[in-house]
């Protein structure tokens, strides 16, 4: 699982990124989250996305929208057609980019309410994903210029969708520019199945215990014990839908010495048993 926190990658002469992904094998659940706006078209490819407490299914020509530091992940179960890899075009720019582009071209002033909606996630519908996959497809072969107008016409058919479907999410950490608090959440995120302790969290971060909880609070708007437990969480709906590991099994993989505890928790977050979230998201996987 990688960290939390992710640094997106931009080139000399861009403002933007786009990335071509294709995995032959799969595409792995990576829970994290970055400052960036996401939009992703993900192709040849059928699983479930999650997008902080929600989760669904995804398929072929998928294309969502992600705000600001709301954390996400794809997770896919199988390919469309087997000789193809999964892709995933992933494009990612920046609020202050975003904001520029308002401000500077009053013609894209409609993208103000998109970007709004999207400090969430949005899902956009079947009609605007065929529309818009031949146009994102062809910026992988455009050069950087042709790109960036290929974008905004991209923005301007996602601003006019009016059959996106929001995704309402808990409440998205703000951008941690902190290092000690983003040295624990690296550390938490690669090792959340492990015994923790708030005083050992606190000795990382270089602080008291008491001035801890209210930096990490500050950071995440959340306490380090919730923070871990959303990560075990998250990881379990992972392995129920994707393995036939016993429940017991996935409690203690990700971290639960008590499988009483880890279903008391589990229901508590999605509001049902691993049991019974697993036979409602993992029919096929039976």
């Amino acid at each position: 699982m990688r960290a939390s926190f992710e640094k997106i990658p931009t080139e000399a002469n861009t403002s933007w990124t786009l990335l071509n992904r294709r995995l032959p094998q799969a595409i792995p659940f990576e829970w994290h989250h970055h400052p960036e706006y996401e939009l992703t078209l993900t192709l040849n490819s059928r699983g479930h996305r999650y997008i902080s407490n929600d989760v669904a299914r995804y398929d072929d020509g998928d294309l969502v929208l992600v705000g600001p530091n709301v954390p996400h992940s794809w997770s896919s179960a199988e390919t469309i057609d087997p000789a193809q890899p999964h892709i995933a075009l992933v494009i990612w720019f920046s609020e202050a980019w975003a904001d520029s582009l308002v401000k500077l071209f009053p013609e894209m002033a409609s993208t103000r309410a998109l970007l709004a909606a999207a400090q969430h996630a949005l899902s956009f519908s079947d009609a605007t994903s065929r529309a818009l996959r031949p146009v994102i497809e062809a910026m992988v072969e455009q050069d950087a210029s042709q790109r960036l107008i290929s974008l905004l016409s991209v923005l301007n058919t996602l601003s006019r969708d009016v059959a996106a479907q929001r995704i309402t999410v808990q409440d998205t950490p703000h951008i941690i520019e902190d290092a000690r608090i983003r040295r624990v959440l690296d550390y938490l995120h690669g090792h959340y199945a492990q015994p923790l302790s708030i005083p050992g969290l606190a000795q990382m971060a270089c602080v008291s215990v008491s001035a801890f909880h209210r930096m990490f609070r500050k950071h995440t708007r959340c306490t380090a014990l919730d923070y871990i437990v959303r990560l075990r969480i998250g990881h379990a709906c992972a392995l129920l839908m994707q393995s036939k590991l016993a429940v017991s099994t996935i409690a203690e993989q990700v971290g639960y010495a008590s499988q009483a505890l880890f279903n008391r928790q589990f229901k508590a977050h999605k509001g049902m048993t691993p049991s019974d979230f697993r036979g409602q998201h993992g029919h096929h996987f039976q």
